[in-house]
């Protein structure tokens, strides 16, 4: 397990500063709020979903995370990822350590931090990752659950 968490750590940090670099030039969001995350139960995020036919995106992170903070700076704050996402998703930010958290976090087998989770409208797991991302994989993995979500429709 230790092994485990270390080669997470030491990936997270690679990645991280490849994205940086891979993202040189782009367009970071202006607005102080970037990707808006709605609040409520998740049975009410579910509801909003299934009444609005848009999939759902869940980032799963925890205060003490590092990685989870440099998502959210590096990747999830960057305009095309931002619009995208305001776009097309019902967005949800959810502390696994807090409220609902630990049951989510159980229910979607969430055993890293960050995690994130694309949902189809009605609440099927469409896409799953654990760790650092780049922006390109955040964009591709959205773009393949929204296809997803209309098929399913």
């Amino acid at each position: 397990m230790k092994k485990l968490m270390l080669l997470m750590f030491v990936s997270t940090f690679f990645l991280g500063a490849c994205n940086k670099k891979a993202n040189k030039g782009s367009t970071k969001d202006t607005t102080p709020s970037g990707i808006k995350y709605r609040a409520g139960s998740f049975s009410s995020i579910l509801a909003k979903a299934k009444s609005e036919n848009k999939p759902i995106f869940i980032d799963f992170y925890t205060t003490w995370c590092a990685p989870c903070k440099w998502l959210d700076q590096d990747v999830l704050s960057y305009k095309g990822v931002v619009d995208y996402y305001n776009g097309n998703f019902i967005n949800v930010k959810i502390d696994a350590e807090k409220g609902e958290g630990p049951k989510l976090a159980e229910r979607f087998a969430v055993y890293g931090f960050p995690t994130l989770v694309w949902l189809d409208s009605k609440g099927n797991v469409i896409e799953q990752h654990v760790g650092m991302t780049t922006i390109s994989n955040v964009l591709s993995l959205g773009e393949r659950t929204v296809q997803a979500n209309n098929v399913s429709m």
